[in-house]
């Protein structure tokens, strides 16, 4: 489990640098992510760059993990502080959020997102567009 926990840390700091390169580096080819400020889901890691690359333009957002913890399955669930700004610097939202990863052979395969949200629609932290 460290080395997972280490992964996921590198992983939410690249993020937050918006090292993209870095981030995707920890990541397997065709790795599935939500597009929370959009709704939806992408496969890959080009298809990660383009979303993320769009979702810079809009908003500025920090994660940071409070909490990591395994659960069965090889899941890895992450409690995190989520900031989201528009790019004047207006909060949005400030809120804790799970994520929920599966981590194979040492990289990350996929990031859902916990408790229940419903992924098909834009989260409530990007819903206060402006």
């Amino acid at each position: 489990m460290a080395n997972v926990k280490t992964i996921l840390e590198l992983a939410y700091a690249a993020f937050n640098k918006r090292d993209i390169d870095g981030a995707l580096a920890l990541m397997t080819e065709d790795v599935s992510w939500p597009k929370a400020s959009e709704g939806g889901r992408v496969i890959g890691k080009e298809e990660i760059r383009a979303y993320w690359t769009r979702q810079w333009r809009e908003f500025d957002g920090n994660v940071e993990p409070l909490e990591i913890v395994g659960e069965d399955g090889g899941k890895v669930r992450v409690r995190v502080h989520q900031l989201v700004k528009n790019l004047q610097g207006d909060v949005l939202s400030d809120s804790e959020v799970v994520h929920v990863f599966t981590v194979s052979n040492g990289l990350i395969a996929a990031m859902d997102l916990g408790d229940d949200v419903d992924a098909t629609s834009p989260t409530a932290a990007f819903t206060h567009r402006s």
